[in-house]
């Protein structure tokens, strides 16, 4: 299954068309670290993160993996860590994954710029929560209803066309 942006606002999904925000600058062939835009391109997507406090386990036939207080995903390009999920550590910058809003509450990485990493070419590109739609950092984000629609009709073989 290909799940398919349309239109910078709709997911296609199966026979779902659900609504959608991507990155306040749009999408971009040429994606960098900080600069706002959704990447563009055909990506796997990666396991399901939860947080197990705030949402019971989801159906879904991709692997789960909890949340936990110290996982975050490094951003910084000096760091042998970028674009990997770790654990908070001083030494390099990041994006916390255990958040106060709910936005990631429920997430699933896009595999961009996954196997070989080359840093500054943008990290944490995430599936993730939104409820009012705002544009994002660069990640695509959906209703917690119609996450949980994608994650019924999904698995590890699923791609994402974004363009």
């Amino acid at each position: 299954m290909i799940i398919k942006l349309k239109n910078k606002d709709k997911l296609i999904v199966d026979d779902f068309i659900l609504k959608c925000a991507i990155g306040k600058k749009g999408l971009t062939k040429y994606k960098k670290e900080g600069d706002l835009k959704t990447p563009k391109g055909i990506f796997y997507l990666d396991s399901l993160y939860y947080r197990k406090n705030r949402i019971k386990s989801p159906e879904t036939k991709l692997k789960k993996i909890h949340i936990k207080k110290n996982f975050v995903w490094c951003n910084d390009i000096n760091s042998k860590y970028y674009n990997k999920r770790t654990t908070i550590s001083k030494k390099f910058k990041f994006e916390k994954l255990f958040r106060k809003d709910c936005k990631y509450d429920m997430l699933i990485p896009i595999k961009y710029n996954w196997n070989k990493i080359i840093k500054g070419k943008g990290s944490a590109i995430f599936l993730h929560l939104t409820k009012n739609y705002k544009s994002t950092a660069g990640c695509i984000a959906v209703s917690k209803k119609d996450f949980l629609i994608i994650l019924n009709l999904i698995d590890k073989k699923t791609k994402i066309k974004i363009d």
